[in-house]
């Protein structure tokens, strides 16, 4: 039951990707009148075909890993013109090098700007149904810094982290990425943290020379930092439950707990640990709301003797904020996913990191099981390393041809045959050994 789990998700998984990448390309060529003879999901000998009412073969393959659309060009027609002796004049006259080098290029890049738009859909879909933790990198031991500040000043326990070199993070995804995006460095990371002892954020220059240098250290960023770190919510209300402690204190959603009692709150723990302490006890809650300092009495609800409040914590999105958040994940992680590619050609992050289909068909299954939003995280991930890897400049990737399409802007017309023969075998050759590389880092993991 577990190994058709795999299959299947994975199958799913490359289906969806692959299947949309290549809409993105057919859409576009289809309203440049360019004529599709075949648009195919895998690769390899044909297993079930259908016509549409242009004469486009859709093609279902045999290889689950990939997928392409055929375009006529004036090469084909040359090469092979029994496998265009079929079509009109019209579709014989509009192929894809007929066209203007504005609507070649944006054939091209339809493919992994349809898996962007996928990515940034599925990230909405999940922000959308699920909260927003609301939470604080803070820093709760400090192991060895002292060889590394700069500024005078250390990171302590306690301090809320709000920044690296100028961006925010909150959750441990944040901060990992953005550490991670300095692996090999050397030179100062400045940290903006929030201390109780000071009202403004303070800045720590914290010196670092070849920052995670090993593939050991890499998995867990923030020990570079010579720092543990615990991720606290903040004392932000979520969902008020009916019939609760707190719907009939009339606390709200979003309402920002400051004190309970004579108790400061910095963090929803506080809440947790003081409410289930007092159990049928009035407390008074001094909240935030809209701005404005509100001081509600809260009887507090009792089960088996431990106090109850009736919240959850974590505050939900709105449809434009969680289009927004999506848009600028996806943005985010494909400046991350070119700074670690960058990064593994030159030595400074493991290229053990790089997975093949094993390693995917594994995620997928795992994935799966956990439930359908991490499946469809993991799905959104892949959209984005499939969409960046297409438009590096590699021959035979969609990238490849943009950079083809910009020398031959350039010049004035394409280059000689038999240059872009051996620029497409070498890009081929690259791919096939890319992907050897890569099945042979999955298969190292499971010996």
């Amino acid at each position: 039951m577990t190994t058709i789990i795999y299959i299947s998700s994975f199958l799913a998984l490359l289906g969806v990707l692959i299947t949309i990448h290549e809409y993105g390309h057919f859409i576009v060529a289809r309203m440049c009148n360019v004529h599709v003879q075949r648009f195919s999901i895998g690769m390899g000998p044909v297993l079930y075909k259908k016509y549409d009412k242009h004469g486009t073969e859709f093609a279902l393959s045999a290889v689950p890993l990939g997928g392409y659309v055929s375009m006529i060009t004036k090469k084909l027609i040359e090469i092979e013109p029994d496998s265009v002796k079929d079509l009109s004049e019209e579709q014989l006259k509009n192929t894809f090098d007929s066209k203007p080098k504005w609507q070649r290029a944006a054939i091209m890049f339809a493919g992994p700007l349809a898996n962007f738009i996928l990515s940034i859909f599925i990230f909405t879909l999940i922000f959308l149904n699920t909260p927003d933790p609301q939470t604080i990198p803070v820093v709760s031991n400090v192991i060895n810094q002292d060889k590394n500040i700069s500024s005078g000043s250390s990171l302590n326990v306690d301090d809320q982290i709000l920044s690296i070199n100028g961006t925010s993070v909150s959750e441990a995804k944040d901060i990992n990425l953005e550490l991670l995006s300095y692996a090999g460095y050397s030179g100062d990371l400045n940290i903006l943290v929030k201390r109780s002892s000071n009202e403004d954020p303070i800045s720590i220059l914290m010196y670092v020379d070849d920052f995670l240098p090993t593939s050991e250290s890499q998995n867990n960023p923030v020990k570079g930092l010579g720092v543990d770190i615990v991720y606290k919510m903040k004392p932000l209300i979520g969902k008020v439950l009916p019939d609760g402690a707190a719907s009939e204190a009339n606390l709200k959603s979003n309402d920002r707990v400051l004190k309970i009692g004579t108790t400061d709150i910095k963090y929803a723990d506080d809440i947790r640990t003081l409410v289930s302490q007092n159990p049928n006890t009035n407390l008074e809650f001094k909240i935030e709301r809209n701005q404005e300092i509100l001081y509600l009495p809260v009887n507090i609800a009792s089960q088996d003797n431990v106090g109850i409040l009736g919240v959850t914590f974590g505050t939900s999105r709105g449809v434009l904020q969680s289009l927004s958040k999506g848009i600028y994940e996806t943005y985010n992680l494909s400046i991350k996913t070119l700074q670690f590619i960058g990064k593994m050609l030159t030595g400074n992050m493991g290229t053990e990191n790089l997975s093949g289909p094993i390693g995917i068909a594994q995620m997928a299954g795992n994935t799966a099981q956990a439930g359908f939003l991490p499946f469809m995280y993991l799905m959104a991930l892949l959209s984005i390393s499939l969409a960046v890897l297409n438009l590096l400049p590699i021959p035979v990737l969609d990238g490849g041809q943009l950079t083809l399409l910009g020398i031959e802007a350039v010049r004035g017309k394409p280059l000689p045959e038999k240059v872009e023969n051996i620029i497409y075998t070498a890009g081929a050759v690259l791919v096939i050994m890319l992907m050897i590389f890569a099945i042979f880092n999955d298969v190292s993991r499971f010996i």
